[in-house]
């Protein structure tokens, strides 16, 4: 059996450089084996189509299907301060590009 080294180019979080960011400053890629990247607003069907967008663009960057462990939904509906918390929980290996390397290394 031959081990294949694979080189990564990635920033200081562990994620892969050219991976598409969430566009609004509300959203963001968390920091766990299973990253979860996050889409917060006060309406659920405005965070919902953010997700959406995000992942058809990341699925896009990375050439396959993104590996999405679970979705996550947290929100607080009390008068005054509702909001909605979309959780996708990625693969980090995807979102640090490594199917992008791996076809790269084999042509």
């Amino acid at each position: 059996m031959t081990e294949q080294t694979i080189h990564l180019e990635l920033d200081d979080s562990g994620l892969a450089p050219s991976l598409p960011a969430p566009a609004n400053p509300r959203d963001q890629v968390q920091d766990v084996p299973y990253r979860p990247v996050e889409f917060r607003d006060d309406d659920l069907p405005t965070a919902l189509e953010r997700c959406a967008v995000w992942l058809r663009q990341a699925q896009e960057w990375l050439g396959e299907p993104l590996d999405v462990l679970a979705i996550h939904l947290d929100y607080d509906d009390r008068q005054g301060s509702p909001y909605y918390d979309v959780k996708v929980l990625c693969n980090e290996e995807d979102l640090a590009g490594v199917p992008i390397a791996l076809r790269n290394s084999s042509k």
